[in-house]
């Protein structure tokens, strides 16, 4: 098979978040892309199934080292991105990848891509701010008390933590044991810190986000968890607004720097949240077969 490399959310090379893309030329079994994904180990690898469109889409399967998982968002973009140029000859203005949660089409704007997430659903609100706390090593007092911590989901959820500074999200340190009895006390899923930048721009935001796969503690762009935070911020009315313009800054405090752009509005109850970023193709090669 044919494997890509690319950086995703990624001005540069070597920024943003690594993925591992396989043209599927077999019948790959459930297990060989889990074992595959395994080997390569990135937080996600994706297996574009066909290079022939199903009902105006191409089949896409998406694995973590652990599991196979419905929806993330830089593996749609970078997936997006090897279609166009691979299947496509890089003449689309518009890719569909047909995923578990449904049809996610990826729009192209020059070197940007820009995907449509699902409505978001609003789930539990967690008031125990001292577990809260223990788990990321900060203090109450560091907590953003005026908006909740909830778990939101728009296809993959995770939990929104709002903090006071960029100094306290730089300060965050998971306590794994604490992290593992969060998770096992709420829900099994990604946790998301995010603040204000102390900027001139007002519409910046600096995330973290720490992950319940093993082995990853910390993904350094991160598209559905981004996603999920549009609509809390739109739900809540973080900047006073009913529409939204953002870049975020993720991925600092691991050193591969990563802007991910929001652009979303809720408008009569419905959400419209658009997620983009940059693509950086950085390797290709043959992955062989086992035989």
């Amino acid at each position: 098979m044919d494997f890509y490399i690319v950086d995703v959310f990624a001005e540069e090379k070597y920024e943003g978040n690594q993925l591992a893309v396989l043209v599927s030329d077999s019948n790959l079994t459930t297990k060989e892309m889990q074992q595959i994904a395994k080997e390569i180990h990135f937080s996600e690898t994706t297996f574009i199934m066909s290079n022939k469109q199903e009902n105006g889409g191409y089949d896409v399967r998406i694995f973590t080292p652990d599991e196979e998982v419905p929806f993330a968002g830089h593996p749609t973009l970078g997936t997006a991105y090897i279609i166009n140029r691979i299947m496509e000859n890089g003449k689309a203005s518009k890719v569909v990848l047909n995923l578990p949660v449904g049809q996610i089409p990826v729009v192209f704007n020059g070197n940007t891509l820009t995907m449509s997430q699902n409505e978001p659903s609003f789930g539990m609100k967690i008031d125990q701010l001292e577990f809260v706390a223990r788990v990321l090593n900060i203090q109450v007092e560091d907590i953003w008390i005026d908006f909740p911590i909830q778990l939101v989901s728009t296809g993959l959820p995770c939990i929104i933590v709002p903090l006071k500074t960029v100094d306290v999200v730089q300060r965050c340190s998971l306590d794994h044991v604490q992290f593992k009895r969060f998770l096992e006390t709420y829900y099994k899923c990604n946790l998301l810190v995010f603040s204000e930048e102390e900027s001139r721009d007002s519409n910046c935001l600096r995330v973290r986000v720490f992950m319940s796969d093993t082995g990853f503690y910390e993904d350094p762009a991160t598209g559905s968890a981004n996603g999920n935070l549009a609509g809390y911020l739109l739900k809540y009315r973080f900047f006073d607004k009913e529409k939204i313009d953002v870049r975020v800054n993720q991925g600092y405090e691991m050193g591969r720097p990563s802007n991910v752009n929001i652009a979303a509005k809720l408008k009569n109850g419905t959400y419209d949240i658009q997620i983009a970023g940059k693509v950086q193709l950085v390797a290709k090669g043959d992955w062989l077969s086992s035989d």
